[in-house]
């Protein structure tokens, strides 16, 4: 059976995913898994598309202490037992820069240059790329593609990707990039089928999860996000600010004599949910906790939503749709409710028994703004990608050797 494997490494787990490609080029999934607990308490899980178990085994820490070794272990399991051998693998990559606004096939080259964006994507960009690195070292000869979450938006016109800088800077790649791009990709791509009467029109597509964003998408266009130069931006997070007056930065280094690298720690991992709250990073905890900081919490999330919905509006001169999509998006009915009343002022009326069912299309029949529910399929996009690219490749090849 052919496949393409798709990598999804962060911090502490490695996520895979094993796509089997039939004759005519259709994916189809038939794996989902990750290595979790790196570093403190390994443990391999993975299940089948019928959601049967495939694999649930615990393993001491020495042997599973960061995430090559958590990727070895997964593609142990896949080729030994499985005797799975992947076409292709594709990664998941936070930060293309200013040099990637497209899927591009891996080498020593293209790492060297996404290791300059670590700073950029602190919390994510080394662990993408450990994985890509332990895989060239091992397997040479296999494709690997990475998939950029800023791509999407790399199409903006101009003034909608500029600071208020000096244009050199600008030059230099200080500039607002986006990201969850591969999320918003898969929505575009699939509204023509799940609400054809917005696909085209101007959406607002809201990416709400531990990571949130939001993003304007004008026929399957992006048009503006909510995060800009780095993922810290836009709306509050589990554990990240969102948007924030530089000046609080600055005195906090200044005043509070916060290094650089304390005030990173600080903005990406104290503040957002948890920071607010004084409780968790979880909406989930957040939603039935009586404590009233959990409230403010949650409100606070609510409130600055709804303001980046009418920046969105802004930005795309109108609006025929808006879209929640993500872990809090697709999941939480009372969250979705608390922003659906909040965007009243823009024709959104909600039909309480269709958000209660999580069907995908929760507002009335006379809302003058539809309201949906797409779940998001990032790596179905990276396995796309993949796929394409590898075929892009073997079409080159075969027109190289016929000249």
């Amino acid at each position: 059976m052919d496949t393409i494997l798709v990598v999804n490494a962060g911090s502490s787990s490695v996520k895979f995913q094993v796509f089997a490609v039939d004759g005519e080029g259709r994916l189809q999934r038939e794996i989902k898994g990750q290595v979790d607990g790196i570093g403190s308490r390994p443990r391999l899980r993975a299940t089948a598309a019928t959601g049967d178990t495939m694999a649930d085994r615990a393993y001491p820490i020495e042997s599973v202490s960061d995430v090559p070794a958590a990727l070895m272990l997964a593609s142990t399991w896949l080729r030994e037992e499985l005797q799975l051998g992947p076409l292709a693998v594709g990664h998941r990559v936070v930060h293309g820069g200013p040099d990637y606004d497209r899927p591009v096939l891996i080498d020593h080259g293209v790492v060297a240059r996404l290791e300059r964006f670590t700073a950029l994507a602190p919390l994510h960009q080394p662990h993408n790329l450990a994985p890509i690195r332990t895989l060239l070292a091992r397997f040479p000869a296999l494709p690997q593609v990475a998939c950029f979450d800023t791509a999407f938006h790399r199409g903006h016109d101009e003034v909608a990707d500029h600071y208020a800088i000096p244009r050199r800077l600008h030059d230099e790649g200080i500039r607002r990039y986006g990201f969850h791009g591969l999320s918003y990709e898969y929505i575009a791509k699939a509204l023509p089928k799940v609400a054809p009467e917005i696909a085209s029109g101007r959406v607002i597509v809201a990416h709400l999860g531990s990571g949130a964003s939001m993003c304007a998408i004008h026929g399957g266009r992006s048009v503006e996000s909510t995060m800009g130069f780095t993922a810290l931006d836009g709306l509050p997070m589990g554990t990240r600010t969102g948007q924030i007056d530089p000046g609080v930065i600055l005195y906090l280094m200044t005043a509070k004599g916060m290094s650089p690298s304390q005030m990173q720690d600080f903005l990406y991992r104290d503040c957002g949910l948890k920071g607010l709250s004084g409780i968790s990073n979880d909406m989930r905890e957040l939603l039935v906790s009586d404590d009233p900081r959990a409230s403010f919490a949650v409100d606070y999330f609510v409130h600055r939503v709804s303001l980046h919905a009418g920046m969105l509006a802004a930005a795309l001169q109108g609006l025929d749709g808006f879209v929640f999509t993500a872990g809090i998006g697709e999941n939480s009915a009372d969250m979705r409710a608390r922003i659906a009343e909040r965007l009243g002022w823009l024709g959104a009326s909600l039909d309480q028994i269709q958000n209660t069912r999580h069907a995908p299309r929760i507002s009335r029949a006379d809302s003058r703004l539809p309201l949906y529910i797409v779940p998001t399929d990032e790596e179905l996009m990276i396995a796309q990608h993949t796929l394409s690219l590898l075929w892009n490749r073997h079409s080159n090849s075969q027109r190289e050797r016929a000249s």
